[in-house]
């Protein structure tokens, strides 16, 4: 494989890597933040829950895309075949936590739309 190549592809691997980390922490700090204020609210709201998950949940399709992408370059430049399917076994993982977190963020979605319609809110 060209040097040049590897040399390019590692710290923009460790870059990309290191903003879904970012994205990861934000997300995490927000839904920590949002538990705190529901908890210390003193009251059952199901719908705050909902919206706190959500927004959790959408940060981590984020950062998984992120990483996703990562994984990718790292692919190509991966000298033997081990470290491929090492690759490729992690790839798959992510591919299917992104695949299940977008699919809950859509049912979510529609539920909510579906009730906003039952009461008449918009």
């Amino acid at each position: 494989m060209e040097e040049w190549l590897v040399r390019i592809t590692e710290p923009v691997v460790v870059a990309i890597d290191f903003i879904a980390l970012l994205i990861i922490l934000a997300g995490t700090l927000q839904a920590i933040a949002g538990v705190i204020r529901l908890l210390t609210s003193h009251r059952q709201d199901n719908h705050e829950r909902r919206r706190i998950w959500m927004d959790y949940s959408r940060w981590l399709v984020a950062a998984l895309t992120f990483q996703l992408a990562a994984d990718i370059l790292e692919s190509s430049t991966t000298p033997d075949w081990d470290g491929i399917g090492r690759l490729a076994a992690v790839a798959v993982i992510r591919t299917f936590l992104n695949y299940f977190l977008e699919r809950d963020v859509e049912e979510m979605r529609q539920r909510e739309e579906a009730s906003r319609e039952r009461t008449g809110v918009k």
